[in-house]
């Protein structure tokens, strides 16, 4: 039974969130650019959404920094780096999310598995870009020291998450993945029916994943509590509402979020995850020095192939030493919750 609150239409979760800002999508690139290969070169650590709407999964691969690769056509990634390399088959979606220690921001590079390989997935790229850092933000997630996984079933490590990487799929079957952070208690709850929920925050303003799960609502994730080497996978049917009550049990800092997101129909797996051991992600090491994620988003609204008034105009602003930094560092400011 949909509910009234429940948002079954882009009109609806624009009238809920506004729409996206032309200006935002110009930050996408059709190929891995000098900078998206050097953040390959320091990453440790990639989530992967593989499959379509029918068989949506989320994986982690990870190794020393710079296990994948890329020229600027095609990534590269060791099947055994994979925790679940049976996966990645020619043909399947691919979405991916790559994280550099002490650094906030992420890097997403999507497209679909062109061939395996050598021992590894070669991965056609579609998309390139990179993601604001307020997920990680709200997470701490780099402030975290190595510790044991919460005690208990599901629920318990569940109300100890402070980081998701939920994969969505969009309505021409192209895999999506995007980071969710918030404070333990606050990220995903079970409740009673043996249902999950978590909000919707202010993120890179695209609505990827929302307006994907109004297509269709298929949905993956995992869930992890930083500092830990265990995830929690889940998959299900995902509907966004804007219910009051729901949006209130996330209230952080005085602040409720506009949208709430409700998964049903759940399937959840508590395991132990080799890459993200691998990657030795915690106590995170010093940022490298070489990566700075403003240049790379002005890099790319410049690469954009859009030549349109918006870009131009973009292009002109992004050109103006500092702006950009000064703008991210706003935004984090003022609009993390």
């Amino acid at each position: 039974m949909v509910d009234a609150a429940d948002i079954d239409s882009i009109a609806a979760l624009e009238a809920a969130i506004g729409k996206t800002p032309p200006a935002v999508n110009l930050k996408v690139i059709d190929h891995a650019d000098t900078g998206a290969r050097r953040w390959l070169a320091a990453a440790p650590l990639l989530f992967a959404g593989v499959g379509d709407a029918d068989a949506l999964t989320v994986t982690l691969a990870g190794g020393a920094p710079g296990f994948a690769r890329a020229d600027p056509a095609t990534l590269s990634i060791p099947c055994a780096a994979f925790d679940d390399p049976d996966l990645l088959e020619p043909g399947r979606p691919f979405a991916s999310l790559l994280l550099i220690p002490g650094i906030g921001e992420t890097l997403r590079i999507n497209g679909r598995v062109e061939a395996m390989t050598g021992g590894e997935a070669h991965i056609a790229i579609a998309d390139c870009y990179a993601h604001c850092a307020k997920a990680l933000i709200r997470s701490a997630f780099w402030q975290a020291e190595p510790g044991a996984a919460p005690a208990g079933d599901a629920a318990a490590f569940a109300a100890a998450t402070r980081f998701m990487a939920l994969a969505t799929v969009d309505p021409h079957g192209a895999a999506d993945i995007s980071p969710k952070g918030d404070p333990a208690g606050s990220m995903v709850r079970l409740d009673a029916a043996g249902d999950l929920w978590f909000a919707e925050r202010p993120g890179n303003r695209r609505a990827d994943g929302l307006r994907n799960i109004v297509a269709q609502p298929r949905i993956a994730a995992a869930l992890l509590v930083p500092g830990t080497d265990e995830i929690l996978l889940i998959r299900g049917r995902a509907r966004a509402t804007t219910d009051a009550a729901a949006r209130a049990a996330f209230a952080v800092q005085d602040k409720t979020p506009l949208l709430a997101t409700h998964v049903t129909d759940l399937a959840v797996e508590r395991r132990a995850s080799p890459a993200l051991a691998r990657a030795r992600l915690w106590p995170a090491a010093p940022a490298p020095a070489d990566i700075r994620p403003a240049k790379i988003f002005a890099d790319h609204v410049r690469l954009n192939k859009n030549k349109g008034l918006a870009a131009r105009v973009a292009d002109a602003l992004v050109s103006v030493p500092g702006l950009m930094q000064k703008g991210l560092d706003k935004d984090y400011n003022d609009n993390l919750y």
